[in-house]
């Protein structure tokens, strides 16, 4: 059986700073790792689980039900998460976790097409109910939107020549499955490349995850509607898994944390910013963790409070 280890466990939820009777959102449920550690701090109050993954809501539903009963799942996207709530009579909220990337299920399934390890159909979508895959944007789109992809999403340094090679390819059959992909990129890649550590694949499968669930734009959307919801003293705790996510919390905490002073105008300046950051710098996993769990290696963690 598959299984997902959930990073920053411990720390993640401690930092929440949990009221036994406030309202709480897992963003991403997953496999309920962070949501029953939340939901075992609660007693009057309420968690509301988003995840648009039904696999991952019926492996999590295991572990919640065995915590307590005073949890709803919404089967969603959170960059609908003010929406949801609103249906629930919920407009403001006393925390919020986010532990973004791709979950251990996913990865796994093989029939998720998420692995450039494991063989199977063209896919990564998160939500299985949309219509937009990886072998869509893969076999259909120009070259000039695929290199696009891979330069914006993935920092993939050979995306023109990955792009001609996915172009040429397809021209003679469409590419249906992972290891078909992996077999494309590595055929345009330099010898030296591919003697490095590290897929040479990864960068590629990384970008085309993100732009097939639009993961940037809806985080982002997603995270300055939780951030308006806070009650005051409630708490955002966000954990990332590459650059581009952190880079976005960085900027988002910086702008609602910060007042910004005109320079060279003398005043006094009496007013605070809306909201505090408890982290300055990301926290990272221990080297216990590290150990423990490979898929650790890349993790940050943002933390800010609402004053």
């Amino acid at each position: 059986m598959v299984t997902h280890t959930s990073v920053l466990l411990e720390e993640a939820v401690q930092l929440l700073d949990i009221k036994p009777d406030g309202i709480y959102v897992d963003a991403t449920t997953g496999g309920g790792g962070h949501s029953s550690l939340i939901l075992a701090s609660l007693t009057k109050g309420h968690l509301f689980c988003f995840d648009q993954d039904d696999y991952a809501f019926s492996r999590a539903k295991e572990k919640l039900d065995q915590v307590g009963t005073n949890y709803t799942f919404i089967h969603s996207n959170f960059v609908n998460l003010k929406k949801e709530l609103q249906k629930r009579g919920i407009s403001n909220i006393d925390g919020i976790l986010y532990d973004l990337g791709v979950s251990s299920f996913q990865l796994d399934l093989q029939e998720r097409g998420f692995s450039y390890r494991l063989d199977a159909p063209l896919d990564m979508r998160m939500n299985q109910e949309q219509d937009l895959s990886a072998y869509h944007i893969v076999n259909q789109y120009s070259y000039e939107d695929i290199v696009r992809i891979l330069y914006r999403y993935g920092e993939e340094p050979f995306a023109k020549q990955i792009a001609r090679a996915i172009e040429k390819y397809r021209c003679q059959k469409p590419i249906e499955t992972t290891l078909e992909l992996v077999e494309v990129i590595k055929s345009c890649l330099p010898a030296k490349v591919l003697k490095q550590k590290g897929h040479p694949a990864k960068q590629t499968f990384q970008a085309l995850r993100i732009a097939v669930n639009d993961e940037l734009r809806v985080f982002e959307d997603s995270l300055n509607d939780a951030l308006d919801m806070l009650n005051p003293n409630g708490r955002a705790v966000v954990i990332t898994f590459h650059s581009l996510e952190d880079r976005i919390c960085k900027s988002i905490f910086k702008e609602r944390s910060t007042i910004e002073i005109p320079k060279g105008v003398p005043m006094i300046i009496e007013e605070t910013a809306p909201f505090e950051l408890i982290t300055k710098k990301p926290l990272l996993p221990s080297e216990e963790e590290l150990e423990a769990n490979n898929r650790a290696h890349s993790a940050k963690m943002r933390v800010i409070r609402k004053r």
